[in-house]
């Protein structure tokens, strides 16, 4: 029997410069949720996360959110489902991989999907933005608590990035001094998407229990997907991203996809949305011709 794909909406952009990604996860569930049921993927909607209307501290609305995101994404985990955050700003990453974690109980790997390094911490942030700092909070790098929430869930020999082509001199030092493997897009553009990934999975999964796939859609070319908070020039075709991803899923150690920064309000044609809809059918679904998520 198939696993159920659970569809988890963190909807805020407060830790990005554009706000307009909050409404991502109403935009893109009915969409995500139609194209795997076509698949043959049982699919379950789980709850859209919210600021509340009263608080206006960013970063205590941001903890506070990640907080109820982990717990989410946990509980899904134990109930025997495949948790899918659909976001949002990449603050929530913080929530996602906290709750895979606190499910998995063991050694957790991540690919993150990315044309930024999201490493900064609040001391070395040139903008303060909080969507810039997932990562490094998530391997203990919090200089200054970022969500009130126990970081270091992930161990710098477990992470992954691909397609990074825009970043600062002291995210770049810190994951170098971490150990952390970074794929370059000049790095992508020499060996391949598929060959790139296939490195990156074995990071992911070698003494790990279970790995994830976190991908910002600001990773493709912008001239296909323009509707994200940060885009950068270049960038993965979605082509290639799409049947690269075919690759891993379906993987029994497969335990969580987190897509993040779309903004509808930046896509009136829907094109970013289709690209987003199809990373999301290929990672879970696999070739459309094996449609099925193997528990």
């Amino acid at each position: 029997m198939s696993r159920q794909v659970e569809l988890i909406g963190a909807g805020w952009g407060l830790g990005g410069p554009e706000p307009g990604c909050a409404d991502a996860p109403q935009a893109l569930i009915p969409l995500v949720a139609t194209e795997l049921e076509h698949a043959g993927i049982p699919v379950r909607a789980g709850p859209i996360l919210r600021p509340s209307g009263t608080e206006r501290r960013r970063q205590l609305a941001v903890s506070k959110l990640c907080g109820l995101l982990a717990s989410a994404v946990a509980e899904s985990l134990r109930s025997g489902r495949l948790p899918c955050v659909l976001g949002g700003d990449h603050s929530c990453a913080g929530g996602t991989w906290t709750g895979v974690a606190r499910a998995t109980k063991g050694p957790l790997g991540v690919v993150w999907v990315d044309a930024h390094m999201d490493a900064h911490t609040p001391k070395t942030s040139h903008t303060g933005r909080l969507h810039g700092m997932p990562l490094a909070w998530l391997l203990g790098q919090d200089d200054d608590p970022l969500y009130g929430l126990a970081t270091g869930v992930l161990e710098p020999e477990h992470v992954a990035l691909i397609g990074v082509r825009s970043y600062e001199p002291e995210e770049r030092e810190r994951l170098e001094r971490l150990g952390v493997r970074v794929f370059y897009m000049s790095d992508v553009e020499r060996n391949g998407v598929d060959a790139t990934l296939e490195e990156a999975l074995a990071i992911a999964t070698r003494g790990t229990v279970a790995f994830g796939v976190s991908i910002d859609l600001d990773v493709v070319t912008p001239d296909e997907a323009p509707g994200v908070g940060t885009p950068v020039p270049g960038g993965i075709s979605s082509a290639d991203l799409t049947r690269a991803l075919e690759r891993i899923g379906p993987r029994a150690d497969l335990a969580a996809l987190e897509l993040v920064e779309y903004s509808p309000r930046l896509d009136p044609s829907g094109r970013s949305a289709r690209v987003a809809v199809d990373i999301v059918r290929a990672l879970l679904a696999g070739a459309r011709e094996q449609a099925q998520v193997v528990p």
